[in-house]
C-alpha cells in the first residue's frame, strides 16, 4: 500500500458485473457485488451509496478511488471510468487503473497455483477470449492476445497451466475434448475456482498498492472497440 493512502473507493463495470467495494487500511469495510450484463450504469451510483453508507464514511474522507480500466465491454469500462473521474473531481482525490487481467489474476487462490503457469482469461464478448499470462508474483508476462476458442488447445499445448478468469468458459469444451484438460489434480490444464468477472475488493487492494495513474487512466483495449462514440458533424 503506498503511503497516505488509508481509505479507497473501488469500482468495477467492465465486464459482467457491477461491483464497488470500499478497503479502510486494506480490510474490506464494505462491499456489493452483482452480476449483471446490463445495467451497470442504474446500479453503480446506488451501490457506491449502499456501500458508504454501511461503512460510515463520506466521500470526502477518501484517499484514492481505484477503477478497472479493461479489456472489457466497450460501455461498462465507460460507465465505470466516467463515474471515477467523477468522484475524483467532486472530492479532488486521485484515480488508480487496475487492469481486467490484474483483478482476475487477484482472485486465484495460492493453493491452486501449485507450481502452475496462470493465464487469465476474459470474455472478450465477441466469441474469442483475451488471455494474458502472470508469474508467481502474479505479476504480467508478456502482452495480452486475442484468443479464438478453436484455437486453445494449441495456445496451451505445453507445461502445467491454470486457467482463471471470466473467458475460461468460452473455452473450456476445447480444452476438455483435446483430453488436456480434466478435474483431477494431475491434469496438465486445470481450471481456477476463480471464473466470475472482477471483485472491487481486488480492484481496491492492487489500487493503493500501485497508487495513483498519472495521467488519468483512460480504456484499455486489446483489439479496436466494437462501438463508436458519435463524431462531430
Amino acid at each position: 500500500m503506498k503511503e497516505g493512502i488509508r481509505i479507497v473507493l473501488a469500482l468495477d463495470t467492465a465486464t459482467t458485473a457491477c461491483s464497488v467495494a470500499l478497503t479502510v487500511d486494506g480490510e474490506v469495510a464494505a462491499a456489493r457485488h452483482e452480476e449483471m450484463s446490463h445495467g451497470q450504469a442504474e446500479r453503480l451510483n446506488p451501490m457506491i451509496g449502499e456501500v458508504m453508507a454501511e461503512a460510515g464514511r463520506g466521500l470526502a474522507a477518501l484517499d484514492l478511488v481505484a477503477v478497472t480500466i479493461g479489456p472489457g465491454a466497450f460501455t461498462g469500462l465507460r460507465i465505470g471510468l466516467a463515474c471515477a473521474r467523477a468522484l475524483a473531481l467532486a472530492t479532488d482525490r486521485p484515480v488508480a487503473g487496475v487492469t481486467t487481467f490484474a483483478a482476475l489474476a487477484a482472485a486465484v487462490p495460492d493453493d491452486e497455483r501449485a507450481a502452475r503457469d496462470l493465464a487469465v482469461c476474459v470474455n472478450a464478448r465477441r466469441r474469442d477470449v483475451f488471455v494474458q499470462w502472470f508469474d508467481a508474483a502474479r505479476q504480467p508476462v508478456g502482452a495480452p492476445f486475442s484468443l479464438p476458442p478453436e484455437a486453445a488447445v494449441d495456445a496451451f499445448a505445453d507445461g502445467a497451466v491454470l486457467l482463471a478468469g471470466d473467458g475460461v468458459g468460452l473455452i473450456a469444451d476445447s480444452l476438455r475434448a483435446s483430453g488436456g484438460a480434466a478435474s483431477d489434480p494431475s491434469a496438465r490444464i486445470r481450471f481456477s475456482s476463480a471464473l466470475g468477472p472482477p471483485d472491487a475488493r481486488h480492484v481496491a487492494r492492487l489500487g493503493a498498492a500501485a497508487g495513483p495513474s498519472e495521467p488519468l487512466p483512460r480504456p484499455f483495449y486489446i483489439r479496436p472497440a466494437d462501438a463508436r462514440l458519435p463524431g462531430a458533424r
